[in-house]
C-alpha cells in the first residue's frame, strides 16, 4: 500500500488501483489529493480536517466516490451535496466496514480539548486494514488491535510535546510518520520530531520523518 502525505493532516493511501484520502482540509492540496479518489474518511469538523466546497465538489463529479464522516460533517455535505447523499455516510466509534477495497474500524469519539471555552466536538479515529492509524485531532490509543503505521499530530492548539511523546509510545507502532505540522516552522519541527524520535525509540516505534509530497510503501 502506497502511503502519501500532503500538508497537515491529509494523506492519500493507494491499493490494487483504488485510492483512499483521509481529511482533505483547507491547509493540503485538496484539488490534487481527491484526484481519482474512491473513498474519503474524515475525522471531524474543522476546516483544516475538510475543505467543504472542494469535498462536495469532488462528491458530485464523480458517481461513486463514498464519503464517512461524523454525522454533523455527514449530515452538512448532503446539504452540499444532496445528489450524492447515499454515498455520504455518518460513522462512530466502534464501527467496522468496507469501502474500495479498503476495512476500517473506527475509534475515539471526540475531539481532544483546546479550552474550555471552546465547544468538543466530535472526532472518529480510523484504522485501516489493519495497519494505518489516523486519529485526528486526539490521542486515542486504540485498543484491541496492533497497528503497523501510526500518523502522528505532532503540533496543534491542543496538543504540547509531553502528550505526543506519551501517544507514541502509548500506541507502539513499529513506524509512525508526522501529520498535523502546517503550523510549525523548521526549528519548532526539529524539536518535536527529536523528542518523538529519542523516545519513540525506546519503545520500538521508528519515527520517520515525512515531507508534503513524499510517499512511502506501507
Amino acid at each position: 500500500m502506497l502511503l502519501t502525505k500532503f500538508t497537515h493532516a491529509c494523506v492519500r493511501l493507494e491499493k490494487d488501483g483504488k485510492v483512499l484520502v483521509f481529511d482533505p482540509g483547507n491547509f493540503s492540496e485538496t484539488d490534487q489529493a481527491l484526484a481519482g479518489a474512491d473513498a474519503v474518511l474524515v475525522t471531524h469538523e474543522h476546516a483544516d480536517h475538510i475543505d467543504v466546497e472542494a469535498v462536495a465538489a469532488a462528491l458530485l463529479g464523480g458517481v461513486s466516490l463514498q464519503l464517512f464522516a461524523p454525522a454533523g460533517v455527514a449530515a452538512q455535505l448532503r446539504e452540499k451535496a444532496p445528489d450524492a447523499g447515499p454515498r455520504i455516510h455518518a460513522v462512530t466509534p466502534g464501527e467496522d466496514f468496507e469501502t474500495a477495497g479498503f476495512s476500517v474500524r473506527t475509534f475515539g469519539g471526540q475531539h481532544a480539548l483546546i479550552h474550555p471555552q471552546i465547544p468538543v466536538v466530535a472526532n472518529i479515529g480510523y484504522f485501516v486494514d489493519s495497519n494505518v492509524y489516523h486519529p485526528g485531532d486526539s490521542f486515542i490509543v486504540p485498543d484491541g488491535v496492533e497497528v503497523r503505521t501510526l500518523l502522528v499530530p505532532i503540533h496543534a492548539p491542543w496538543n504540547k510535546v509531553g502528550e505526543v511523546v506519551d501517544f507514541v509510545i502509548g500506541v507502539r507502532a513499529p513506524i509512525a510518520f508526522p501529520i498535523h505540522d502546517a503550523l510549525l516552522n523548521d526549528t519548532g519541527r526539529g524539536l518535536v520530531e527529536g523528542h518523538v524520535t529519542r523516545f519513540g525509540a525506546r519503545y520500538g516505534t521508528d519515527y520517520q520523518h515525512l515531507a508534503t509530497g513524499d510517499s512511502v510503501e506501507v
